[in-house]
């Protein structure tokens, strides 16, 4: 299964997204902004991963104590996870999901979140390898 998120809108404290799946549009997201990590300074929870393709998994979130995707081997991060929120203070640098028609915010962010969190657990069942491409 492949995800891929476009990044659309480069705000200066956040950035807009357009989620697909397997090519199919599926929702709007929400990250922290994006900085050049080779040029500035990562800001702690303030600053969205880098593009690349990363690999995905479904597992129990120690934090959220729930099941939520979790992107693996992020360089410069550790535990970035895709999951409900409304503004870039609910990111610390992970992919928040919803319907962004208010600047700055995804809103209906838990159905998406609970819809993605299964459809991703099913392709892991199914022996299906998950990547996400962030562009």
């Amino acid at each position: 299964m492949k995800l891929e998120l476009n990044r659309i809108a480069k705000k200066p404290l956040y950035t807009i997204g357009r989620l697909f799946v397997d090519g199919e549009y599926f929702c709007d997201t929400l990250e922290d902004r994006c900085r050049d990590l080779d040029k500035e300074e990562k800001v702690m929870n303030e600053t969205a991963i880098p593009a690349g393709t990363y690999e995905v998994i479904v597992n129990v979130s120690a934090k959220f104590k729930r099941k939520l995707p979790l992107l693996l081997n992020v360089p410069h991060f550790t535990g970035i996870r895709i999951h409900k929120g409304n503004t870039d203070k609910d990111t610390s640098g992970c992919i928040l999901v919803g319907e962004n028609r208010i600047p700055g915010r995804v809103i209906n962010s838990t159905s998406y979140e609970l819809r993605l969190t299964r459809v991703l657990e099913e392709a892991m069942v199914a022996g299906e390898k998950i990547t996400i491409t962030v562009k």
